[in-house]
């Protein structure tokens, strides 16, 4: 390892990752054996998503945070989609919303009803098509309270606006796979990492990219994430030797990145979660069992290695708990939901900060993004930028959310010829759906001209009789 062995003060270097009992882990889930380079996982303060394995479509469970312990067999699962789905995530400011996208080419917002699913939902508040292939990331808007980033295997970002249902933009500057999207904290630029190597920051609402980092052969970028306010981007990759390293950058300047750190030879994927209130920034390993914790700072060494929570257990995936749920009693500052496939296993992990006191530790615990929109899909799509409406975490502060989600109610139009609906715009799901599709298209258009030259001979035909009607003689009419 590479970082430096020095030593400075800092409140959080004693940070410790403490397991949960197992009473208040989640046994027997059935967690999904897609490869996919996702957490599979969302969490908010009232529930907990996984995505399962399941024959003939895709589906995920929604289980109650506080009702922990072994599930039934028999849980009701959200099963709407008809390919494997692929990511989810809540919304931050609806606690009952969740945003799904799947191989079927669709991405799908559900409600759920206060208390968890009674029975298997498969009806969607709101279906959105407009990708051509599989759709493997969703991320919301931080600061908008409608607005959702959908990007596909088609290499194309889509902005969905959920007042009205359709999508208003769409980002067409990557030449290959999308691998990962960040916001910076006020939402108004996108940073995204992809199969090409490069390593983009965009204004999303015109599709501008702003930044553009050239062909790096020191570093392979694989993940991206915005460290807040910083103007910095960190990311997760490989070295020219194969190694999984970090990178630091400047937001405005992609050229070289400011600081890079080599973390060990392992093959699997490092996820980066930076946590903006503690500028902590935690490092897990998808396969690995442990988490690696480090402190970012606006001077060298930039990154200040802290500590490393160790499990024998590999995880799959892992789903953050927002701020507003964590436990402010036990200075809880950070807590992961690990997936443990194996197992059908999920371990909350909790980050904690020992404290002596038992008051309210008000240097950990700064202001907050709340669960409290500042922009309307409106407002933000008309150019206005705000930073997040903050809380207090002080004596578990929660402010009630009086909005109430509305999805838009579309007017659906026919137009059914031979049985086939030409205003049903549902993109095929895979290359041979598309072939068939293009082969059957070509059909209709032959059989269409066919019948367009038959209808203009019974023309030309009842035109000569009329004329020969008019030619005879009255006397012989």
């Amino acid at each position: 390892m590479s970082w430096r062995p020095t030593y400075r003060s800092s409140k959080f270097r004693n940070v410790y990752g403490k397991v949960a009992n197992r009473e208040h882990c989640f046994d027997g889930v059935p967690i999904t054996k897609n490869v996919h380079d996702n957490h599979f996982c969302a969490v908010n303060s009232k529930f907990l998503a996984v995505v399962t394995e399941s024959a003939g479509g895709g589906s995920f469970i929604v289980i109650p945070v506080s009702q922990s312990g072994r599930l039934d067999s028999h849980y009701p699962k959200v099963c709407g989609h008809q390919g494997n789905v692929l990511d989810i995530k809540w919304n931050p400011f609806f606690e009952n919303i969740i945003a799904s996208c799947s191989e079927d080419t669709s991405v799908r917002v559900w409600e759920i009803p206060e208390g968890g699913l009674r029975r298997n939902m498969t009806e969607a508040v709101l279906e959105l098509y407009g990708h051509s292939r599989r759709v493997g990331l969703i991320e919301w808007h931080p600061t908008s309270s409608g607005i959702l980033f959908s990007a596909g295997y088609d290499y194309k970002i889509l902005i969905w606006n959920l007042e009205i249902g359709d999508p208003v933009k769409m980002i067409d500057c990557h030449a290959d796979i999308i691998l990962s999207m960040s916001f910076n904290t006020d939402g108004s630029l996108l940073a995204t990492s992809c199969k090409d190597k490069k390593l983009r920051v965009i204004e999303p609402r015109s599709g501008r990219v702003l930044q553009q980092q050239a062909n790096c052969k020191n570093h392979r970028v694989n993940r991206v994430v915005f460290l807040g306010n910083m103007k910095r981007l960190l990311t997760t990759g490989v070295s020219r030797w194969n190694t999984r390293q970090i990178a630091l950058w400047d937001q405005e300047d992609l050229s070289m990145p400011i600081a890079e750190e080599d973390i060990d030879g392992l093959s699997g994927l490092l996820f980066p979660f930076y946590d903006a209130d503690t500028h902590m920034l935690y490092l897990a390993g998808k396969g690995d069992g442990n988490i690696r914790y480090f402190e970012i700072t606006t001077e060298k060494p930039y990154i200040q290695y802290l500590m490393e929570f160790r499990s024998p257990a590999p995880q799959k995936g892992l789903g953050v708990m927002p701020k507003h749920g964590l436990d402010v009693s036990a200075c809880e500052v950070y807590r992961f939901y690990k997936l443990v496939t194996l197992k059908g296993l999920i371990e909350p992990v909790s980050m904690i900060v020992p404290r002596r006191s038992d008051t309210y530790q008000e240097d950990i615990y700064p202001m907050t993004a709340g669960t409290e929109p500042a922009l309307s899909a409106s407002e933000w799509l008309s150019g206005i930028d705000r930073d997040p409406i903050l809380m207090s975490m002080k004596d578990g502060y929660h402010r009630p959310n009086r909005l109430v989600f509305k999805a838009p109610v579309k007017e659906k139009k026919a137009m059914v010829v031979n049985g086939i609906d030409l205003l049903e715009n549902v993109p095929p799901r895979t290359e041979n759906e598309l072939l068939r599709m293009f082969f059957r298209q070509q059909d209709e258009l032959r059989r269409l001209k066919e019948e367009l030259t038959t209808k203009d001979v019974r023309i030309r035909q009842l035109e000569l009789e009329l004329n020969n009607l008019k030619n005879v003689s009255p006397n012989n009419v």
